[in-house]
C-alpha cells in the first residue's frame, strides 16, 4: 500500500555534525550554495468533497427567492459572483466600497512597502561603494627656526566592500522578504473578499429587515382595521368588551416588534456606511429589495485540491511558512565564516592639479573570513528558535486549512437546508393565512371566541417574517458560499499602482507572482 504525501513538509534537517563543519564550509565556499532548508508548497489534503454525503441539488420552494439550486463541482468562480444577483444598486455598493474604503488603500501600501523592503535587502548582493572628498586648510605653529606656514590639503577617496554571500544568508533574507511581499498581496486579496462579502451581506440584511418592517407594517394596518370593526359591533352590543381589549392587545403586541426590527435596519445602514467608506449623516438611502434579486442557481464548488490555491488565507499561511522557512537558512548562514571584501583608493595633495598624480594616489585591497569560535550558544539557539519559529507556522497553516474546508462545507449544508427551510416556512405562512381566514369566519358565526382569531393573527404574524427571514438567508448564505471559495480573485486583477514599487524593479526582483496563481 502506498502511502499518501503528507499534507505538510517535513521538518528542516539543520543539524550539524561538528566534524564535518569544515568541509561543508569549504564546499560550499567553492560552490556558492544557498544553506537551510528550500521551501516547498504543502500537499492538497488527500480528498475528493467537502462533505461525506454528495450534495447535487436543493429542494424548491413556490416563494420568491425559492428556486432551487444545483452544486457544480469542479467550476470556477466568477470573478464578479455579486453581480449574479443582478442587482444594480448591489453592483454599485460593491464598487463604491473598493474605491473608497480606506483599507483598501491601506492594503496596497502595506503591499508596495513590503515589496520596497524587499527589493532594499536586494542591495546586500552588490558591493557598497563610498566616496568622500575634503579640503583642509591650516596653519602649523613657530617651532624654534621654522616660522608657522598656512597650507592646503585635498583629499579624495573611495572605498568600495562587499560581503561575500558564500552561504547564501542574505539570499536567503531575500527569500523571506520576498515571502513577506506575498503574505501582504494575499493580505490585500482577503481585505478585498471581506470588504466585498460584508457590502453584500450587509444590503440584503437591510433589505431583510425592510421586507420584515414593510410586512409588520401590513399586519398592524390590518389589525387595526380589525380593531375598528370590532369597536363597532362593540357599540352596537352585538360583541363583549373583552373582544375589544383581546384586539387592542395583539396590535399592541405587534407594534411593539417595529422598534425593535427599525433600530435593527437603522444599525445595519450605519454598518453599510461604514463599508462604503461613507459617515452614518452620509446615507442616501439607496438600499435593495428582495423581491428584485435574482438568486443564482448554479453555485461553483472548487476542487479541494484547488481550494488550497484560492483561499487568501491559506496562501497567506503559505507565505508566512515561506518566510519562516527562508529564516531558517539566514540562521545556519550566520553559523558559517562570513568572507568580506574591501578596498580603498585615495589621494592627496596640496593642489586640486595634483590629486591624480601618481605620487599621491594610495590604494588598498583586503579580504577577511570572520567565523565566532566562542559566542555562549547565540548562534545555536537562534538557529534552533528559527526552527521552533517553523514549526509553530506549519502547525498554524494546518489550522488555516481545516478552518477553510470547515467553511466551505458550513457553506454547503447552509444552503441545502436554507432551501428546505423556505419550503417550510413558505408552507406554514400559506396555512397560518387559511387558519386566520377560517377563525374569522368562525367567529362571525359565533363558532369561536376571540381569543382564537387573536391567536391565530400572531402565529400569522409569525410565519410571515419568519417567511421573510428564510427567503434572506438563502441569498447571505450564498453570498457565503462565494467567499468560503475565495471570490475568484486569480481571476482578476486587484492590485493598483499604488501597491507598485516607485522603480519596476530589473533581473534581481522576486519570483514572478503570476507563476503562484
Amino acid at each position: 500500500m502506498v502511502k499518501p504525501p503528507s499534507l505538510f513538509p517535513p521538518r528542516p534537517d539543520v543539524t550539524f555534525a561538528p566534524c564535518r563543519l569544515i568541509i561543508v564550509s569549504t564546499l560550499l565556499a567553492l560552490s556558492g550554495c544557498t544553506v537551510g532548508p528550500d521551501f516547498r508548497v504543502p500537499y492538497a489534503p488527500g480528498v475528493t468533497g467537502y462533505t461525506n454525503d454528495g450534495l447535487a441539488r436543493t429542494s424548491e420552494a413556490r416563494s420568491a427567492g425559492g428556486q432551487s439550486q444545483r452544486f457544480m463541482m469542479g467550476t470556477d468562480v466568477n470573478p464578479a459572483w455579486w453581480t449574479l444577483f443582478r442587482s444594480k444598486q448591489i453592483n454599485a455598493f460593491v464598487e463604491e466600497a473598493v474605491r473608497n474604503h480606506p483599507d483598501v488603500a491601506a492594503a496596497q501600501y502595506a503591499l508596495r512597502a513590503a515589496r520596497e523592503t524587499a527589493l532594499a535587502e536586494q542591495g546586500g548582493l552588490f558591493p557598497q561603494v563610498s566616496g568622500s572628498a575634503s579640503s583642509t586648510r591650516e596653519r602649523t605653529a613657530a617651532s624654534g627656526a621654522s616660522p608657522a606656514s598656512i597650507y592646503t590639503l585635498h583629499n579624495a577617496s573611495v572605498d568600495v566592500s562587499y560581503a561575500l554571500d558564500v552561504f547564501g544568508g542574505t539570499r536567503r533574507q531575500i527569500e523571506a522578504k520576498w515571502a513577506a511581499a506575498e503574505y501582504q498581496r494575499f493580505e490585500l486579496e482577503a481585505t478585498y473578499l471581506s470588504l466585498t462579502a460584508n457590502v453584500v451581506t450587509s444590503a440584503l440584511t437591510d433589505a431583510s429587515l425592510s421586507a420584515q418592517i414593510a410586512a409588520t407594517q401590513d399586519i398592524v394596518r390590518l389589525q387595526r382595521e380589525q380593531l375598528e370593526r370590532i369597536q363597532q359591533q362593540f357599540n352596537l352590543g352585538a360583541v363583549p368588551a373583552s373582544d375589544v381589549l383581546s384586539q387592542q392587545s395583539t396590535l399592541a403586541q405587534t407594534e411593539a416588534t417595529l422598534p425593535s426590527l427599525q433600530k435593527q435596519r437603522a444599525q445595519t445602514r450605519n454598518e453599510l456606511m461604514a463599508y462604503l467608506g461613507r459617515l452614518p449623516s452620509q446615507d442616501r438611502g439607496e438600499s435593495v429589495r428582495l423581491s428584485d434579486l435574482h438568486l443564482p442557481q448554479a453555485l461553483p464548488v472548487s476542487l479541494p485540491s484547488a481550494l488550497v490555491r484560492q483561499r487568501p488565507d491559506i496562501r497567506a499561511a503559505e507565505a508566512t511558512l515561506h518566510e519562516a522557512t527562508a529564516s531558517v537558512g539566514v540562521s545556519i548562514a550566520n553559523m558559517l565564516p562570513q568572507i568580506s571584501l574591501s578596498g580603498s583608493y585615495s589621494t592627496s595633495a596640496a593642489t586640486p592639479s595634483d590629486l591624480f598624480s601618481a605620487s599621491s594616489i594610495a590604494w588598498s585591497v583586503a579580504g577577511s573570513v570572520t567565523q565566532k569560535l566562542l559566542d555562549g550558544g547565540t548562534l545555536f539557539h537562534t538557529k534552533e528558535a528559527s526552527v521552533a519559529t517553523f514549526e509553530q507556522d506549519l502547525a498554524k497553516y494546518k489550522s488555516t486549512v481545516i478552518t477553510a474546508f470547515q467553511d466551505v462545507a458550513d457553506s454547503l449544508r447552509a444552503i441545502q437546508y436554507d432551501a428546505k427551510a423556505l419550503q417550510a416556512q413558505t408552507e406554514a405562512e400559506k396555512a397560518a393565512k387559511a387558519s386566520l381566514t377560517m377563525a374569522e369566519e368562525q367567529y362571525k358565526t359565533g363558532a369561536v371566541d376571540y381569543p382564537t382569531v387573536s391567536s391565530a393573527q400572531q402565529t400569522y404574524q409569525n410565519a410571515v417574517i419568519s417567511r421573510v427571514k428564510a427567503q434572506a438567508t438563502r441569498y447571505t448564505d450564498t453570498v457565503a458560499l462565494y467567499q468560503s471559495l475565495g471570490g475568484g480573485w486569480w481571476n482578476r486583477q486587484d492590485e493598483t499602482e499604488l501597491s507598485q514599487p516607485r522603480v519596476k524593479p530589473g533581473r534581481f526582483a522576486g519570483p514572478d507572482e503570476t507563476s503562484s496563481r
